[in-house]
């Protein structure tokens, strides 16, 4: 998996791409259908081994990267984590996914502790960048957080499956770019991983703009693909002028919402 997402990342510089996010705990399986101790093994630091491995590559190709690693961050304590590298090589930080599914073929809790680093967002070689993963795109609070931090693009890595999610994954993330004024990277797995379980991941990866317009093609749901796509990043500008959504909020109102 590693040596083809490398082949990935060199084909998508070849086309112009300067930023590219990989799907969720991209150097494996999606081991998170079984609960087994045994699958802890996957895990590394952030940054590590994996992490520095691309940042070389990065750093060769003149491109951002976001990698969506499965880190330990001491022993027994591990987080579904996203480590963000600058066009230079250079590790910029991580995001460490907040929101953590426990239900049947994501069994995630028994394998990650929520995130604890917030929403952080990243100054990268192509502007502001923040990252949200899989589950968490359900809820729409880090995504105006993200929004408020002044990000351009939020990718959201993914390991979905077709039987649960497919009716909100056209949906739910062109929703969120048209409320929050941004670009949405939706990366998502493809088939069937069947040593670990029957999830079928139907892929569709795709970037959508603030207007909530796919950018190009939507990707195939059954064969892997690399997606490559130019976005127009003077959209944003052009969209927040005519909705003035972030001058119209009204968080005085939200105290209720920070209640459990």
């Amino acid at each position: 998996m590693i040596k083809a997402h490398e082949d990935y990342a060199r084909q998508a510089a070849a086309q112009g791409a300067r930023v590219i996010c990989f799907q969720e705990l991209f150097y494996g399986p999606y081991f998170c259908q079984k609960q087994d101790a045994e699958y802890y093994e996957y895990a590394e630091s952030v940054p590590g081994p994996t992490t520095e491995r691309f940042a070389a590559l990065a750093r060769e190709l003149g491109m951002v990267m976001v990698l969506p690693e499965y880190e330990q961050e001491q022993p027994g304590v591990l987080y579904n984590t996203a480590a963000v590298i600058d066009a230079d090589g250079t590790y910029l930080g991580k995001y460490r996914k907040n929101h953590i599914p426990q239900v049947k073929g994501f069994w995630e809790k028994f394998y990650f502790r929520p995130g604890n680093l917030g929403y952080p967002i990243f100054d990268t070689a192509v502007g502001r960048i923040g990252v949200y993963i899989c589950y968490d795109r359900h809820f729409p609070e880090g995504w105006r957080a993200l929004g408020l931090a002044g990000a351009k693009i939020v990718f959201n890595p993914s390991a979905t499956s077709r039987g649960l999610s497919a009716y909100l994954w056209k949906l739910e993330q062109p929703a969120s770019a048209v409320a929050n004024e941004y670009f949405i990277g939706a990366i998502n797995r493809v088939g069937i991983e069947s040593e670990f379980g029957d999830n079928d991941f139907y892929g569709t990866s795709y970037f959508v703009d603030p207007e909530g317009k796919f950018v190009g093609e939507v990707g195939h749901d059954h064969d892997p693909e690399l997606i490559v796509r130019d976005l127009d990043l003077g959209l944003l500008d052009t969209v927040r002028d005519r909705w003035q959504f972030y001058r119209d909020r009204r968080p005085d109102a939200y105290g209720d919402l920070t209640k459990p």
